[in-house]
């Protein structure tokens, strides 16, 4: 299976703490901390200075009065003594001056409370100042006429207080508040670099190894940078080197190293995908192209001139592909070739087989002058053979008719054209079923490695029409060349949207023909589709071929970057068969692969396809991307997919497709 995230480690990560939030608390919480350690120091120092002050006052005071009721004023006249104590309390120094008998009754004196003092009173609650009271000794000689006591006022102590506190409290504020903001701006400074190396983490975390760090702090973080930004690097190296290998291979496995075509192999394997895999065979027309007296030109004109020829003539084939969606050819064994049209009429296909004929006859009778030469073409339709053997041989006989005919030219097998319908019934037929919408959704399940679970169901079309309903095989090539197509997927999604609305656990795959790929009104219209839909879009996969991929590069990379942001999942459709390196998986955020039926056909007997597939299996590992398997038809095929580590494969042989509506 390939690697599994933890869904939860996301939500951990958000949660833990942060380097810069955990050394802004620390170091904040130290300077807070000395702060107010100096701040709790000054205000004792000066509690205490305030309270001395306050006591020698209340001494002073009470040594003055009682000198004076001694010495100055006789200390037994209660008016005299009176008036000496006004003069001092009204000096506003002092809560209470007393003067008492030697039984504590009161002779003269003056009291106040402390309700007046000018500062908060949660702040004297706080506070609490001790009252400083002195008493002194009243004497007449050796008599002793009595006692004052003296209270000092605290309310000039507790305006200082308040004062130097408040100044304090700002100055510590100031101070931390700055020391904070400055620690702040250090922090984030020193240790920017960690944001950008945590992003390339995920970066490389998601295979995408094009991000560098170039933001610069510390010694120790940018030597950090620069290692990070080389593991990056030679991360990128290792992998596009491991793509190009695995390329190489499948082009030594599976193409010409002269045309570029596809072996003879590897043509003859997809061909029997195509015509005897019960999941996709379909309608089509095989061609057998041979040029006449090769072996000659090669004597006379030198293997390099006559591998020229074949590269020219694999050049004119491919572009004849290119006006034909979903053709393939190759080399079947010198400068014989072989073309399979899928979907095309037999009427259709020997027109385009003697355009075809006369293009190349021009183009070897113009390398070859003054040479003699030819070039031949036999044609056969699917429905004159049950499988690819008797197709090819039907192509054949076709052939050495032709070639037994003299001049150019091509002939189909038996004659015959079958009883397909005209261009003209086919396009009526299919304006008729797209506007009446009638088109239905066959499923396929896509089977977990246990070979129970379904991860989700393929999603095929087939329309209803008169003769009875048509496979997408059959209809699909008509469709893109009369220009319907893209009205088909938008209503087959519309199906398939519909379904998982009423479907809250089903999960559906929809593949997008290239054709539809390539419009930005189809893509317009798709994204909107899905983001109208909401949570059940999140549970349909987007299928792309690689051929569309291959073809449309600009308009599939907008789309795919669209889905992604949908949170639409997407998957490679039909993968293996674009023959395009394997970059697309780095630059584009793909979420799976589906193999090609023609890499899983006979699977336990190609050697090389199975080690192209591990191959393919380890590159998608890497970088996270599932990789799940097409046209399972045996139970030797699924063996030897569950040997491989595939997250999931489908076919006859999992399950057959039924009709969405049953």
């Amino acid at each position: 299976m390939a690697r599994k995230r933890d869904p939860e480690a996301p939500g951990r990560l958000a949660r833990a703490i942060s380097l810069r939030t955990l050394l802004l608390v620390f170091t904040g919480g130290l300077l807070l901390a000395l702060l107010l350690v100096a701040f709790m120091t000054s205000y004792s120092h000066f509690r205490s200075y305030v309270l001395e002050q306050l006591s020698g006052q209340a001494r002073d005071g009470a040594t003055a009065v009682g000198l004076s009721l001694s010495n100055a004023i006789d200390g037994s006249d209660a008016v005299a003594a009176g008036s000496l104590i006004d003069a001092v309390y009204d000096s506003g120094r002092y809560l209470e001056v007393m003067y008492l008998d030697h039984q504590g009754t009161v002779i003269a004196g003056r009291r106040r409370s402390l309700d007046g003092a000018d500062v908060p009173g949660w702040f004297r609650a706080v506070v609490r100042l001790p009252l400083p009271q002195a008493t002194a000794e009243v004497v007449r000689g050796w008599r002793r006429l009595g006692t004052v006591q003296v209270t000092a006022d605290p309310q000039p102590a507790y305006r200082d207080l308040w004062r130097i506190t408040s100044g304090l409290v700002v100055t510590v504020l100031l101070i931390g508040g700055g020391g904070l903001v400055a620690l702040f701006y250090l922090l984030t400074r020193a240790l920017r670099p960690l944001s950008a190396l945590e992003a390339q983490a995920r970066a490389i975390g998601d295979r995408d190894f094009r991000r560098h760090v170039t933001v610069r702090s510390t010694r120790e973080l940018n030597q950090v940078t620069v290692a990070m930004n080389q593991m990056a690097d030679d991360l990128a190296r290792l992998f596009e080197g491991q793509g190009r290998l695995i390329q190489h291979l499948r082009r030594v496995s599976n193409e010409d190293p002269v045309t570029g075509l596809a072996s003879r192999a590897a043509f003859e394997q997809r061909l029997k995908t195509e015509v005897d895999a019960q999941e996709s065979a379909g309608p089509g027309v095989l061609m057998l192209i041979c040029l006449r007296s090769f072996a000659g030109f090669n004597e006379s004109q030198g293997r390099a001139q006559g591998d020229r020829l074949l590269l020219r003539v694999a050049g004119t084939l491919t572009g004849f592909l290119g006006r034909h969606a979903g053709g393939f050819a190759g080399r079947q064994a010198g400068a014989e070739f072989a073309v399979f049209l899928p979907g095309a009429l037999a009427a259709d296909a020997e027109v385009w087989g003697r355009s075809l004929v006369e293009e190349l006859d021009g183009l070897y009778t113009d390398m070859a002058s003054p040479a003699d030469v030819a070039v031949h073409a036999g044609l056969a339709h699917t429905d004159r053979a049950a499988s690819a053997r008797e197709l090819l041989a039907a192509a054949d006989d076709a052939l050495r008719q032709a070639q037994a005919a003299g001049p150019s030219g091509c002939r189909f097998a038996n004659g015959a054209h079958g009883h397909h319908h005209n261009p003209e019934a086919w396009r009526a037929i299919l304006e008729d079923a797209v506007a009446g919408e009638r088109v239905a959704l066959w499923l396929q399940p896509m089977t977990a490695p246990d070979g129970r679970t379904s991860l989700f169901e393929a999603v095929s079309s087939r329309l209803q029409v008169p003769d009875g309903p048509l496979r997408a095989s059959v209809f699909v090539p008509m469709a893109e060349r009369f220009g319907l197509i893209e009205a088909i997927d938008r209503c087959v999604v519309s199906r398939a949207l519909a379904r998982l609305a009423a479907r809250p656990g089903d999960r559906l795959a929809v593949s997008i023909s290239g054709a539809s790929v390539a419009s930005d009104t189809f893509r317009q219209t798709l994204l909107l589709m899905l983001e109208q839909a909401g949570e059940p879009a999140r549970r349909l996969w987007i299928g792309i071929t690689e051929q569309a991929v291959h073809h449309h590069r600009p308009p599939v990379g907008l789309m795919v970057r669209a889905l992604g942001e949908l949170r639409v999942p997407v998957l490679v459709d039909r993968f293996g068969v674009g023959g395009v390196p394997f970059s697309y998986l780095r630059n584009l955020p793909f979420q799976a692969l589906r193999i090609d039926p023609s890499f899983v056909h006979g699977l336990d007997q190609h050697d090389d396809n199975r080690f192209y597939l591990e191959s393919v299996v380890a590159i998608a590992r890497s970088r996270g991307i599932l990789v799940f398997a097409g046209g399972v038809e045996t139970a030797s095929e699924y063996a030897a997919v569950r040997k491989l580590g595939l997250d999931g494969a489908m076919g006859y042989h999992l399950g057959r497709p039924y009709p969405a509506d049953h």
